[in-house]
C-alpha cells in the first residue's frame, strides 16, 4: 500500500476512528491525541502491512493499542463530584443509551462499539480484539443483558 492510499483510507475512516477512540477514552482531547498517534504510527509502519485488504483492520488495531497505551499512561484519580461536573458540562447532549453503554465494562464496551456502531462482523471484531468469536458473542450477549437490566430498572 502506498502512503497516498493510506491517507485516503484514513480520511474515509475518520468517523470510525473517532467512535472507537471515544469508546475507550472519554475526553475529546484524548481521542484526538490517540488518533493522531495512530496515524503517525500507521505511516511509519506502513511497510509492516502484509495485505492491502486488511488495511482498515490494521489501522483500527493500531488505534486500539494507542488508546490502551494512553489509558495506561494517564491513569489519574479524580473525585466523583468533579467527574459528574465535567460530564454534565461536556456531554449533556448524549443520549441515555450512550450513557448506559459508557457504564459497561471496557472489554464489553469495545465489542459493542465495533459490532453495533461500526458494523464489524463477529469474526472481524474477534480479529481486531485478538479474542475468539465465542468471546465476542458472549460479551455482546452480556452487554444486552446488562443494558436490558438497566432499562428495566429505569436507571437510564
Amino acid at each position: 500500500m502506498k502512503k497516498e492510499q493510506l491517507g485516503n483510507l484514513i480520511l474515509a475512516s475518520e468517523d470510525t476512528m473517532y467512535h472507537i477512540a471515544k469508546t475507550l477514552l472519554y475526553r475529546d482531547e484524548d481521542c484526538a491525541d490517540a488518533i493522531q498517534e495512530a496515524i503517525v504510527k500507521a505511516f511509519t509502519n506502513i511497510h509492516t502491512l502484509k495485505q492491502d485488504s486488511y488495511a482498515k483492520t490494521w489501522l483500527i488495531r493500531i488505534l486500539i493499542n494507542e488508546c490502551y497505551a494512553m489509558m495506561r499512561k494517564g491513569k489519574r484519580v479524580i473525585s466523583l463530584e468533579d467527574y459528574k461536573n465535567e460530564e454534565a458540562a461536556t456531554e449533556a447532549d448524549y443520549s441515555d443509551l450512550y450513557e448506559a453503554v459508557s457504564a459497561l465494562p471496557e472489554h464489553i464496551r469495545i465489542c459493542v462499539a465495533l459490532y453495533y456502531l461500526e458494523g464489524y462482523s463477529v469474526k472481524e471484531t474477534a480479529a481486531l480484539l485478538s479474542v475468539t468469536e465465542s468471546a465476542v458473542k458472549n460479551r455482546l450477549a452480556r452487554a444486552r443483558t446488562l443494558l436490558r437490566g438497566e432499562l428495566e430498572q429505569g436507571t437510564c
